[in-house]
């Protein structure tokens, strides 16, 4: 087992990973440096999700190593790998996965909340961002009330409010029309930027993937030089032409 490089935040070597039988991952190899937002790219079904898995403690490669801060995680039990999460990275997924019982304030502030942070920190955090994505008038709100765009900017909102050091971002925001992704990405970039948070965000928008510092494109769960992205469309169906941010 060789020790990653010491400027990297995230390393991981020779990923392999398939599901039920089916090849995922076949050996991907990359490091992460700190405060980076790092665009991994590719279509549907290039790995990316499963990689992302992967660098995050979520799921443990069949083979290949990965570290965070020179911690290798790919040896830690699920308890180790699960306080890892909680207490360091932050997730956002296609679609909001939000606690139904909880109202808008409490879902964002959840991850502090299991920290062991106060009530009153936590919600002064989770105000914070939420204000940040214009979702602050919704706080006492339940999810079930809320739009589908409301939802997600919950999810960001909660994965930024955790003050992260590493966030992962699968598709954030595939559901959402243009305007909405424009100020979540807006919101998200520039909280990477000023916090100095790593971002590892999956895309398969080319014009999504140049907001990042860097591009890693993926193609059949292996690296590759390049691969074609199409510009994405709004969830109406309407050809996106361009995203200012």
């Amino acid at each position: 087992m060789v020790a990653p490089p010491d400027n990297d935040v995230i390393w991981a070597r020779s990923l392999q990973h398939s599901h039920n039988g089916s090849p995922a991952l076949g050996g991907v190899s990359l490091g992460i440096r700190d405060g980076e937002i790092l665009a991994v790219t590719g279509p549907r079904g290039s790995g990316k999700t499963t990689l992302l898995h992967c660098l995050s403690g979520q799921l443990v490669p069949e083979q290949g190593e990965v570290w965070f801060n020179s911690v290798p995680v790919h040896t830690m039990g699920p308890r180790l790998r699960e306080r890892l999460r909680r207490d360091k990275f932050g997730w956002i997924a296609p679609e909001p996965q939000l606690v139904p019982e909880l109202n808008t304030w409490e879902n964002t502030a959840l991850p502090l909340l299991l920290r062991g942070a106060s009530h009153r920190e936590a919600r002064k955090a989770a105000m914070e961002w939420l204000e940040r994505l214009d979702i602050g008038t919704c706080a006492k709100k339940r999810p079930h009330t809320l739009q589908q765009s409301q939802r997600q900017r919950i999810a960001v909102a909660r994965a930024l409010a955790a003050g992260p050091s590493v966030i992962f971002a699968d598709e954030p925001t595939a559901t959402l029309h243009r305007t909405d992704r424009t100020h979540v990405l807006r919101t998200l970039t520039s909280a990477a930027r000023s916090h100095g948070i790593t971002v590892v965000l999956a895309t398969h928008d080319a014009e999504i993937a140049a907001l990042a510092d860097r591009v890693v494109p993926l193609l059949d769960g292996r690296r590759v030089s390049t691969v074609g992205l199409p510009a994405e469309a709004d969830p109406e169906g309407r050809a996106a032409c361009s995203l200012s941010v």
